[in-house]
């Protein structure tokens, strides 16, 4: 069957497919010209199964995390062919989905088996595994009532990253941020997030500082914060407004082994003022594929000396040799077929 061509008022033809054979092969041309797949495989519920073709990589645009932003998010690390904390962080998937009121097509148990599974379809043995659950497609209203059932979708992500040496600078974001209802979940809402990122580069900065409304030191737009005081304590925001980031969590655990060596005082959550935060030693964005980043100047003011912290880099060793040693309960191997 031919295909159609529409004129617009303004002259414009737009082409219309056809053909859902059409189109594809339209799709097979676009991808076909990439050098290297960066998304070597993705799971819909809505299929109901793995995709490996990257021109069937969709979702449904009646889907209401589309259209509504009613969806939640979660990622894990996929380095060596082991999935870093995987447990955990469903775990924080599950609890984002239940405020936002959305059920779980699937028990946790198989969504973990679907998620080791693309994996192992991936064959991708660095990167990282992103996954949705979401209202579902059905209609396009504010109320997920009529969506037959919700979705969940996931992709792996073919990555390259490493331990994060060098030092950024970072602004203070003029962003609102979100409530601490929504900043807790972790979910697809992101234009905070995006505006205060777009923000920093606007002024030659990586990313952004966000203060709470009592004037705390909050987070960063997708990561944690920490600080090395001048008494060497490390001090990480209280998570009761802000995301509780598992990598930071991790690194609370974890950090203690300084102590053990005399390198630092305490380990602590608390709030910190901006004053306080601006006086620190040292100053690190922590997060899941960095795993720490060096934060060396802030506003245009240096951190301590302005260079990367030894301690800085003391914790990132440790959460880095923990992504890449550590114990078998936070490292699933994934199983990939020969």
């Amino acid at each position: 069957m031919a295909s159609l061509e529409v004129e617009s008022g303004s002259g414009i033809k737009v082409h219309v497919f056809s053909s859902s054979s059409e189109l594809l092969e339209s799709l097979h041309e676009k991808w076909g010209s990439v050098k290297k797949q960066p998304y070597p495989a993705m799971y819909s519920s809505v299929y109901g199964g793995i995709i490996l073709d990257p021109a069937m990589m969709v979702i449904p645009i009646d889907d209401h995390m589309v259209h509504r932003g009613h969806g939640v998010f979660d990622t894990a690390i996929i380095l060596d062919g082991h999935l870093y904390e995987l447990d955990v962080h469903l775990d924080r998937f599950l609890r984002s989905a239940s405020k936002a009121r959305i059920a779980s097509p699937f028990p946790c148990s198989t969504l973990r088996s679907i998620l080791i599974q693309l994996a192992a379809a991936s064959k991708c043995k660095k990167g990282t595994l992103r996954y949705w659950l979401s209202a579902g497609p059905g209609n396009f209203l504010l109320s997920p009532a009529g969506c037959p059932t919700s979705a969940f979708y996931a992709v792996v992500i073919d990555e390259d990253f490493s331990q994060r040496k060098e030092g950024v600078k970072v602004i203070t974001s003029t962003i609102p941020m979100k409530s601490p209802m929504f900043a807790t979940m972790k979910n697809v809402n992101y234009l905070p997030n995006v505006l205060s990122v777009m923000e920093a580069e606007d002024q030659g900065a990586f990313a952004s500082i966000w203060i709470d409304e009592e004037g705390y030191i909050a987070e960063g737009p997708n990561v944690n914060v920490a600080f090395i005081s001048q008494d060497k304590e490390l001090i990480l925001p209280i998570f009761d407004k802000i995301l509780s980031g598992r990598t930071a969590l991790r690194l609370l655990q974890l950090a203690p082994k300084l102590i053990e060596q005399g390198r630092l005082k305490s380990v602590k959550t608390g709030n910190l003022t901006v004053e306080e935060a601006k006086g620190a030693a040292e100053m690190m964005y922590v997060g899941s594929t960095l795993p720490i980043l060096p934060i060396v100047m802030w506003d245009e003011q240096p951190i301590g000396d302005g260079k990367v912290g030894e301690l800085t880099m003391a914790l990132s060793d440790l959460l880095w040799d923990d992504m890449v040693a550590g114990p078998a309960t936070l490292r699933i191997p994934v199983p990939y077929e020969e």
